[in-house]
C-alpha cells in the first residue's frame, strides 16, 4: 500500500514538473507563476507546494534529478572503456533530449544560466555533479582517495558541456548542439592526454 501510494505520489510530482517546465520555456521564468502551472496540470495550490516550495524549486530539482541520472549512466558503461571515454560518452547521452526537444531545451538553459538565483543554484547541483561523477571515476580507475585527477576531470567535463550550451543558447540554437557539445568535450578531455587517462579503466 505505501509502494502504491509513493508511485501516485511521484506521478503527481512528475506531471507537475513536466507542466511546470513546459510553461517556463514557453512563457519565460518571470511570467509563469504557481497558479499557472497548477491550472496547466489540473491541481490545487496545495497539491503543488505539497512536492515543491517554489517555481525555482521545480528547477532545482530538475538538476538534481539530472545530476542522479548522469551518475547512474557513468556507472552503467562499460567497465573496459577508458575513462575519459565513457564520461564523455556519458553526457553526450543528454544531448539527445537537447535534439528532440530542441525549444524548449533552449529555453530552459537560458532560463537557468541567465537568472542569477538559478545560475547559482545550478553551480551548486553541479558540484555535487562532480563529486558524484569522480567518485565514478574514481571506482572504475582504482585512484586514492586522495587521488585529484578524478575531480579535476569531472570537472573540466563539466564546464565543457557549460560552454558549449551556453554558446549554442547565445547562438540562437542554430548550431548543431551535439557537434558543439562533443568538440567541447574533447577539448577539455582530449583522448590520451587527460590525466585521468594514466589510471586503469576497471576490470570485472
Amino acid at each position: 500500500m505505501n509502494n502504491l501510494a509513493e508511485r501516485k505520489r511521484q506521478l503527481v510530482r512528475d506531471e507537475l514538473a513536466e507542466a511546470a517546465l513546459q510553461l517556463l520555456a514557453k512563457q519565460g521564468y518571470d511570467e509563469t507563476t504557481v497558479d499557472h502551472i497548477v491550472a496547466a496540470a489540473g491541481v490545487s495550490r496545495r497539491t503543488f507546494f505539497r512536492h515543491f516550495q517554489s517555481k525555482e524549486d521545480v528547477l532545482v530539482q530538475f538538476l538534481s534529478d539530472l545530476g542522479t541520472a548522469m551518475c547512474t549512466e557513468l556507472s552503467a558503461r562499460p567497465a573496459t572503456e577508458p575513462p575519459t571515454v565513457a564520461l564523455r560518452e556519458t553526457l553526450m547521452s543528454f544531448v539527445v533530449e537537447f535534439e528532440e526537444f530542441p525549444e524548449k531545451a533552449r529555453a530552459l538553459t537560458r532560463i537557468i544560466f541567465g537568472t542569477p538565483a538559478l545560475r547559482a543554484r545550478h553551480l551548486e547541483r553541479q558540484d555535487q555533479w562532480r563529486s558524484g561523477l569522480a567518485a565514478e571515476l574514481a571506482q572504475r580507475t582504482g585512484a586514492a582517495a586522495d587521488d585529484l585527477r578524478p575531480a579535476i576531470t569531472a570537472a573540466a567535463a563539466l564546464s565543457a558541456l557549460d560552454i558549449a550550451l551556453d554558446r549554442w543558447v547565445a547562438d540562437g540554437g542554430t548550431g548543431d548542439v551535439r557537434v558543439l557539445v562533443d568538440r567541447a568535450l574533447h577539448i577539455a578531455m582530449p583522448d590520451g592526454d587527460s590525466p585521468i587517462t594514466q589510471g586503469e579503466p576497471k576490470k570485472n
